[in-house]
């Protein structure tokens, strides 16, 4: 066989193999499709466990099927799916998250892949496609903020702390629990400012309550101007904040 006969027939494979994608998307992604037909998409894009599968398994994360009990079950086989790529699963899924208007599945997907700092570093790495600007759809930023709160780590705490200057209110108040969770004092600074200019009852009250819990000693820099921002019940006393609820 010719070196112009195996480009030939590696061209051909290629071809045949995004006609196969291409189709196996189809069916995945109509409501129109059987069930049959769709759970067959699901059980062949799992069985080829490549990059490419799993970029087309991410887009059935994009729509919901009723029953709601059958679009669990798929986008759940669909995150086992993604997992069997492994790690060549990583760049479709942050290209997914950079512009879904949902990130529960494909972060159930993240933690199917990679765990411990690894996941931390990919989950840092889908936050920082995000600002603290408007945003039509806050989700997102929210459900990274969310799992995030797992991580004791100064990355994170660095990285989350813009976002409790968030526009949305649901962003700032998911980042002040963050930053609590992440439980590093070091994050008392960003949150006396945040005290200072919130004007989210809701937000002021569980920045005061998860000061006054954590004991996090306020600088003496900083003791006049959470004196004057805390909501009622609270107090400053000693350096500390103080809950008389």
């Amino acid at each position: 066989m010719s070196l112009f006969d195996l480009f030939k027939k590696s061209d051909k494979s290629s071809s045949n193999s995004e006609r196969d994608l291409a189709k196996l998307a189809k069916h995945l992604n109509s409501r129109l499709s059987q069930d049959l037909d769709r759970y067959d998409a699901l059980e062949r894009l799992s069985a080829m466990g490549t990059k490419e599968s799993a970029r087309v398994l991410l887009s059935r994360f994009r729509w919901n099927l009723d029953p709601s009990i059958r679009d669990q079950e798929e986008k759940a086989t669909a995150v086992a799916g993604i997992a069997k790529a492994g790690t060549a699963a990583l760049e479709p899924i942050q290209e997914y998250c950079a512009r879904a208007e949902s990130l529960t599945w494909p972060i159930k997907a993240l933690r199917e892949i990679v765990s411990g700092a690894d996941l931390e570093r990919e989950l840092l790495s889908i936050l920082r496609e995000f600002d603290t600007d408007y945003v039509r759809n806050p989700e997102p930023k929210v459900h990274v903020l969310q799992a995030l709160e797992e991580f004791h780590t100064d990355a994170t705490r660095i990285a989350v702390e813009p976002f409790v200057g968030d526009v949305n209110e649901a962003v700032r108040f998911a980042a002040v629990t963050c930053l609590f969770e992440v439980g590093l004092p070091e994050a008392t600074e960003a949150l006396v400012s945040a005290l200072s200019d919130e004007e989210s009852l809701r937000i002021r009250n569980r920045i005061a309550q998860g000061l006054a819990d954590r004991k996090w000693p306020i600088p003496a820099s900083l003791e006049e101007q959470i004196r004057t921002s805390l909501p009622p019940g609270y107090s400053l006393s000693g350096g500390l904040v103080m809950s008389h609820g």
